[in-house]
């Protein structure tokens, strides 16, 4: 029996159904990539197959006893809690044995007047209540035995180890942290309750190259299954054993690596345009046929008239494939032949150096890679570069004519309660690329954003829509120095292809921040790469591993 089967599913928002009699069985130990094109329901169905969704028809099987684990993109947490208590809530009978034993500790503690020696700090701060020492010491001793039979500290290792890997501080307050490290702990609690199957939205976004290198061992090496949706293609050729595509609400799957789907997709959508057409030109022969009007009537030709009507609702019901996005840039005007030299230039906060001792030269047409870790200071580096930041050793001599194009990976530009239309082109109908006006919902459109949906609010969008809403507001306006802060995030892989095209040959200056390697590999000219303690180095060519 399959680990988990999805029978006649069917899903719908609205008039867009996500799934339309949908089939999926995932195998014990396979590990499954899904993708598609954005807004196409991917997430939706991973929701449902957590529980987390109703679906509207059809139904999910789970052999007996299977366990299953879900990380979202955006996950929530107790914004009270620690890291190693939101981690271990994965394992809630353990989890409330190790805030019990850190309780009693502090109470002890507390009474003898001094901190505790030892024990999973992972509480809420609570008030110790005064008890007799005896007593506490009592129960503490039954609290450890139970740990103990649990083999709950064989799993404080484990939660341990997953945090150390992910670079996670045990002890760290969850409101504390970043969008980025609340996935890392969400991934965390995740791996370390151990399921049958694993599932994984989005997983390597705002992870650094080294950590989605780890992710890629465990992934590889986990004998549970996985279903994971990723547009990273280094990570699908090295882990999957088999791509799913969801495709106008249907299930399809192809066995094997990433490159093999690529090539298998296209002689499907080679034939179909092929079947399409034929079927086309039929239905166009019988309607001019039926206009002919009295030999359609006679009585023997009633089967021909009852096959138009047939045809009429079977290309009425075809879900045609949405067309690529079409992306332009408008160059602006040159800027100086020198973007930005640096010269000994180091920036600290605090007594930390983010940036020390750093030379390096940018030159129009460059497109440089910015590698580094989560927290390196990338974006340190980028401020330095446009002049946001002032150096505090050095000297930064910019060039001249910069017309400066910004994406933030936060999302932080995008108004949740604006249109799209009002996004793009505030007050007007109309925006100019390359010296031509162009109505806002014609450009929306080769951003693959129906009509229908322009006056819709920005909050309605899912992450990969909201990151092409953003690029399209980007390009709206002429540029020629693009600075792009992991503009990979959520994006399908045929606007991932078609962005990498433009930036090959997009004649301005581009700075990259990335973690997307196969991205990186087919744009950049150049990479600044962190070799620690706030030193980075300018090599001509890109290492990524």
């Amino acid at each position: 029996m399959s680990l988990l089967s999805l029978q006649g599913a069917r899903l719908a928002f609205g008039h867009v159904a996500l799934l339309d009699d949908a089939a999926l069985s995932i195998e014990a130990g396979e590990r499954v990539a899904l993708i598609g094109r954005n807004g196409t329901g991917k997430s939706s169905l991973l929701k449902a197959l957590a529980g987390l969704v109703q679906l509207d028809d059809g139904r999910i099987v789970r052999r007996s006893g299977a366990t299953l684990a879900y990380v979202a993109q955006e996950p929530e947490f107790d914004a009270g809690h620690t890291v190693h208590q939101a981690v271990a809530m994965a394992l809630p009978e353990h989890a409330a044995l190790f805030e019990r034993h850190w309780q009693i500790s502090e109470a002890l503690a507390s009474e003898a007047g001094a901190a505790p020696s030892g024990g999973a700090a992972t509480g809420s701060d609570p008030s110790p209540r005064p008890a007799d020492p005896s007593v506490l010491t009592a129960e503490l001793a039954e609290v450890q035995t139970a740990l103990e039979l649990a083999g709950a500290w064989s799993v404080t290792h484990r939660i341990d180890s997953v945090l150390s890997r992910l670079g996670l501080d045990a002890h760290a307050r969850i409101a504390s942290l970043s969008g980025g490290t609340r996935k890392r702990v969400a991934l965390a609690r995740a791996l370390v309750s151990e399921p049958d199957l694993l599932l994984l939205d989005e997983p390597t976004n705002h992870l650094d190259i080294e950590s989605i290198t780890w992710l890629e061992d465990l992934l590889a090496a986990r004998r549970e299954a996985t279903l994971l949706i990723t547009h990273d293609r280094r990570l699908m050729d090295r882990v999957a054993t088999r791509i799913v595509e969801l495709d106008r609400g249907v299930l399809r799957s192809y066995p094997g690596s990433f490159a093999a789907y690529q090539r298998r997709k296209a002689d499907e959508l080679a034939q179909e345009q092929v079947i399409n057409a034929k079927f086309d030109k039929l239905l166009a022969q019988e309607e001019v046929w039926i206009r002919q009007g009295v030999e359609a009537r006679r009585t023997r030709n009633e089967g021909r008239v009852r096959r138009l009507e047939a045809l009429r609702r079977a290309r009425e019901q075809r879900r045609d494939r949405v067309g690529r996005v079409r992306i332009e840039i408008d160059a602006g005007e040159r800027s100086g032949k020198l973007v930005a030299e640096l010269t000994g230039v180091g920036k600290a906060w605090g007594e930390r150096w983010v940036v020390r001792g750093l030379d390096c030269i940018v030159s129009r047409g460059d497109r440089v890679g910015l590698i580094g870790p989560n927290g390196a200071g990338k974006t340190t580096l980028i401020r330095l570069i446009l002049g946001e930041l002032a150096a505090d050793e050095g000297q930064i001599r910019r060039g001249t004519q910069l017309e400066v194009a910004y994406f933030d990976q936060m999302r932080e530009q995008l108004d949740d309660e604006a249109s799209l239309v009002n996004t793009i082109s505030p007050g007007s109908d109309w925006i100019e690329i390359g010296g031509q006006r162009t109505h806002v919902m014609s450009y929306l459109g080769r951003f693959l954003f129906a009509p229908e949906r322009a006056r819709s609010p920005v909050k309605s969008l899912s992450g990969g829509e909201r990151n092409r809403l953003l690029l399209a507001r980007l390009f709206a306006r002429p540029t020629n120095l693009l600075v792009l802060d992991e503009p990979t995030n959520d994006l399908d892989i045929e606007t991932l292809e078609l962005l990498e095209e433009l930036l090959a040959e997009y004649a301005g200056t581009v700075l990259l921040v990335s973690h997307d390697r196969a991205f990186l590999d087919a744009v950049v000219t150049q990479s600044i790469a962190f070799e620690g303690e706030g030193r980075w180095l300018e090599f001509a060519l890109l290492l990524v591993g």
